[in-house]
């Protein structure tokens, strides 16, 4: 039976990199070394096979963790985060930069009364398209489940369209707009009064947001009836200790609530 593609977070154009580097500075090594010509040479080719094939090895270990055939920590961060969706299912629901489909279909899963958006701008950076949310929804038999093309600044929606809305890892990407508090609030826009919202993302990096405590308290004057955050997700147990560095899960939040 034909298996859903959900991609993964560490993409398969870094592992080229890294093991291509492992293998091409080990080659000019090992040429170095029988020559036995500039000596520093060696040195410095040898280092860069040692570099190299350390961050593949650790890489391609995160890659595993990361995939939904292996670890299932991509997995298991959507499942906490829709945890925090305090929403009982009944209408509809917006996913903001669905990527691959899987949170998409997760919310398609767990309310399968609903009626589920998923939306992305689907840049080539992250290899995701449209055809693939389809088909991953088809693959797992989830009917009927919209996707389309959008700015996650900018979404193509009325005010109050939605009775929940979603998003993880997203809103730091959205190069369209430098304030990513805006960002959020144009998430927050899209979902009807009285609706819920559930947004993973690294609200603790302060060079983003800032102090978060202080948007929240902004975010409550200007209207959200009921508003949570959770700081620093990275410490879930369904995260294992390895990936938890600055480069991969780190500085992370869950800002959630009633509109």
């Amino acid at each position: 039976m034909k298996q859903p593609n959900y991609g993964n977070w560490i993409p398969k154009t870094m592992m080229y990199i890294l093991w291509g580097g492992t293998a091409v500075f080990g080659a000019l090594w090992l040429l170095c070394s029988n020559l036995r010509r500039i000596p520093i040479l060696s040195w410095v080719f040898l280092f860069l096979t040692l570099l190299f094939g350390g961050m593949a090895f650790y890489m391609q270990k995160c890659r595993q963790a990361f995939s939904f055939t292996g670890g299932c920590v991509m997995g298991s961060i959507h499942q906490a985060l829709l945890s925090h969706l305090p929403w009982d299912g009944r209408g509809s629901l917006l996913d903001i930069g669905c990527g691959s489909g899987a949170l998409t279909i997760l919310c398609a899963k767990t309310w399968p009364q609903a009626r589920i958006t998923g939306i992305d701008y689907w840049s080539r950076e992250w290899n995701y398209a449209k055809e693939q949310c389809e088909e991953n929804a088809r693959i797992e038999q989830i009917s009927p489940i919209t996707f389309c093309q959008g700015d996650a600044a900018k979404l193509p929606f009325p005010n109050n369209s939605f009775d929940a809305a979603v998003s993880n890892f997203v809103f730091h990407e959205v190069r369209t707009q430098p304030d990513k508090r805006q960002v959020v609030r144009e998430a927050l826009r899209v979902v009807k009064k009285g609706g819920a919202f559930a947004f993973h993302d690294l609200f603790e990096q302060k060079q983003i947001y800032g102090d978060m405590e202080e948007f929240a308290e902004q975010l409550r004057a200007e209207g959200i009836t009921e508003l949570h955050y959770l700081p620093h997700t990275e410490n879930l147990d369904c995260i294992p200790w390895y990936v938890k560095a600055p480069w991969l899960l780190t500085s992370m939040g869950i800002l959630y609530g009633i509109k």
